[in-house]
C-alpha cells in the first residue's frame, strides 16, 4: 500500500502539464482510438496546458504585486493574511488520507458512471486535492477519520451532480461538447451565479443592459477592443499602486497581452481536446449508443476567456475595497487576487459574457467568499500548523480566497462538523 501511495505522488509531482497527456493517452487507448492520432492529441493539450500556464503566470505576477502593492499603499490592516492557494493545496496533499481519498475519489466516478448517475469521466487526478481539503477540513476540526472519507466522499458526488446539471453553460461558454470543469472553488458557484442571473432578470432596467464583447465594440469602437480594454484596466491598477509612469505602462502593455494572447493558447488547448471528444463519441456512437461521457478538465482551460479576464481585472481593486468596508470580514487579500479570473469565471458563465451582470455577480461572489474565509481561518490555521507551516509574524491567523471559493466544501464541511461535536 506504502508503495502504491509514493508511486501516485511520484505522479502528482509531475504536475498536470504531464499528467494530463498520460491520461489522455490512457483514454484514447481505451477508447480505441488510433494511437498516432491520440498520441498527437495528448501532446498538443500537454502544450497548451503549458502556454495557457505561461500566460496566467504573467498575469499572475504583475496583477499580484500590484495588488499587493495597492493593498499597502491603502494601509489596509486586517488579522488573516491570505497566503494563497499553493499553501491550501500543500497543507492538503500533506495529511495523512491522501491516497485513500484519491482511490476513494476514483471509484465513486467509475460506480456513478457505471450505474449512469453522472456523465463525468474526471481526469483531471492533479485537482482531486479539492476531495481532501475538504476531509481536512473535518478531520481537523473533529478529528474524525470516517467523517472526514464521508466529507470527501459527498464532495466529489455534489461536485459531478453540479458539472452533469450545468454542462450545457460550460460548453456553449467555451464552445466544445463533451467537456466540463468539475473544478470545485468554480463549480461550487454554478447554481449561485445562475441564480443571480435569474434574479436580475426579474429586475427593470438593470435587466436591459448588455456590455458583451460584440456591442463594447460596437459602441466604443477601438477602445472596446479586449486588448485596448486590457492596456486601460491595465494603466488604471497601475495608477491605483501609486507606480510610476514606466511601471504604469509596462503593466498596461502585459495585461493587453494576456487578452491577446489567452484566446490563441485556448485555441491550441482545444485543438487537442477536440480530437479526444470526437473520438470519445464515435466510440460511444457504436459500442455504447445509449451513453454520453463528458470529460472534466481543470476550470484553467476556461479562465482565460477575455470577458473573464477583463472582469477579474476590475475585480481586484474592487476586491481590496470590500475587504476594507465590510463589517465582520478579517482577510486581508493578498496572495489569490492574482487568481481572480477563477472567482469570476461562473458570474461570466451564467451571465452569458455580459460583463455588466458579471460584475454583479462577482461583486456578489466575492462577499461571500471572503466571509467563508473569515469563518475558516481558525480551521486553516489549525491545519497550517499540523504540517509545519510557518505563519507570517503580521498576521494572527492565516486562510486564502480560495479557501473561501470552496463553497460546496464549507457547507458540507459545517453539516458534518456537528457530528464530530
Amino acid at each position: 500500500m506504502e508503495f502504491l501511495a509514493n508511486g501516485l505522488q511520484y505522479i502528482l509531482d509531475m504536475g498536470p502539464t504531464i499528467v494530463m497527456p498520460i491520461l489522455i493517452m490512457i483514454m484514447g487507448i481505451f477508447f480505441k482510438m488510433p494511437l498516432g492520432k491520440t498520441f498527437r492529441a495528448a501532446i498538443t493539450i500537454g502544450i497548451g496546458f503549458i502556454a495557457i500556464n505561461l500566460v496566467l503566470g504573467l498575469l499572475l505576477e504583475s496583477m499580484g504585486i500590484a495588488a499587493r502593492t495597492m493593498t499597502e499603499r491603502w494601509g489596509i490592516s486586517l488579522t488573516v493574511l491570505d497566503v494563497g492557494w499553493p499553501v491550501t493545496a500543500a497543507v492538503s496533499f500533506g495529511t495523512p488520507f491522501v491516497f485513500g481519498v484519491i482511490v476513494q475519489t476514483i471509484i465513486i466516478n467509475l460506480v456513478m458512471l457505471y450505474f449512469k448517475l453522472t456523465k463525468v469521466m474526471y481526469i483531471d487526478l492533479w485537482n482531486y486535492w479539492h476531495f481532501i481539503f475538504t476531509g481536512a477540513l473535518i478531520y481537523y476540526a473533529t478529528n474524525n477519520v470516517i467523517l472526514a472519507y464521508t466529507g470527501a466522499g459527498l464532495t466529489t458526488i455534489v461536485i459531478f451532480k453540479l458539472a452533469d446539471r450545468f454542462a450545457s453553460h460550460v460548453q456553449e461558454f467555451i464552445g466544445l461538447e463533451g467537456v466540463v470543469l468539475p473544478h470545485t472553488e468554480t463549480i461550487s458557484w454554478s447554481f449561485v451565479c445562475v441564480g443571480l442571473d435569474k434574479l436580475i432578470d426579474k429586475v427593470p432596467v438593470i435587466n436591459k443592459i448588455e456590455w458583451t464583447d460584440d456591442i463594447l465594440r460596437k459602441k466604443l469602437k477601438i477602445i472596446g477592443e479586449p486588448v485596448v480594454m486590457g492596456l486601460i484596466i491595465g494603466a488604471g491598477i497601475g495608477i491605483l499602486a501609486g507606480y510610476n509612469l514606466q511601471k504604469v505602462l509596462d503593466l498596461a502593455m502585459k495585461t493587453g497581452a494576456v487578452l491577446l494572447l489567452m484566446p490563441r493558447m485556448i485555441r491550441l488547448l482545444m485543438e487537442g481536446l477536440t480530437i479526444i471528444a470526437d473520438g470519445i463519441r464515435e466510440f460511444l456512437a457504436k459500442y455504447m449508443p445509449d451513453r454520453e461521457i463528458f470529460i472534466g478538465l481543470d476550470a484553467a482551460v476556461a479562465v482565460g476567456h477575455p470577458s473573464v479576464i477583463t472582469c477579474s481585472l476590475i475585480m481586484i481593486p474592487v476586491t481590496i475595497i470590500l475587504a476594507a468596508i465590510l463589517p465582520g470580514n478579517k482577510v486581508l487579500p493578498f496572495a489569490d487576487l492574482g487568481i481572480m479570473p477563477f472567482f469570476c469565471l461562473w458570474p461570466m458563465i451564467a451571465a452569458k459574457k455580459n460583463l455588466f451582470r458579471g460584475l454583479i455577480i462577482a461583486t456578489i461572489n466575492i462577499v461571500c467568499i471572503l466571509y467563508i474565509t473569515t469563518w475558516l481561518a481558525p480551521v486553516t490555521t489549525l491545519m497550517a500548523e499540523a504540517v509545519s507551516f510557518n505563519i507570517p509574524e503580521n498576521a494572527s491567523e492565516i486562510s486564502s480566497l480560495d479557501v473561501g471559493a470552496h463553497l460546496v466544501p464549507f457547507i458540507i464541511y459545517k453539516i458534518l462538523a456537528v457530528f464530530g461535536g
